[in-house]
């Protein structure tokens, strides 16, 4: 189970990095729920959750519309049977590299719930 747990995280950065939103979101169950710092910032009135295909979809699709090049760089995956800690450098153009850490729940093989780390 652990390596099918990692291959779902790894796809789900491939889709990141080939702007694939299809495959991105195949990657989550119906009802998922996201956090992310990044959402809380740009748009105060979802607290930084999304829940959801359709959320989700909207709040990827706007992030790669805004940022065409932006490009995830795996360090490190720890997995402990469904539950997934991601790290990963951040890479876009005109902006410092960030170091994020992302939390993956994992239940019956797509992605329940995660939550995005970063300063």
């Amino acid at each position: 189970m652990t390596e099918h747990v990692r291959a779902l995280v790894l796809n789900w950065v491939a889709a990141i990095n080939d702007k694939n939103l299809d495959k991105l979101i195949a990657c989550y169950d119906e009802q998922a729920v996201h956090y992310s710092p990044k959402l809380k910032q740009l748009h105060p009135e979802s607290q930084g959750r999304v829940e959801g295909h359709v959320a989700l979809r909207a709040w990827y699709a706007d992030a790669m519309q805004r940022l065409p090049k932006l490009h995830y760089e795996v360090v490190r995956t720890t997995v402990e049977k469904e539950a997934v800690f991601l790290e990963y450098i951040r890479h876009n153009p005109g902006d410092e590299p960030m170091q994020v850490g992302e939390f993956f729940q994992v239940k019956e093989g797509r992605i329940h719930a995660s939550r995005v780390y970063h300063s």
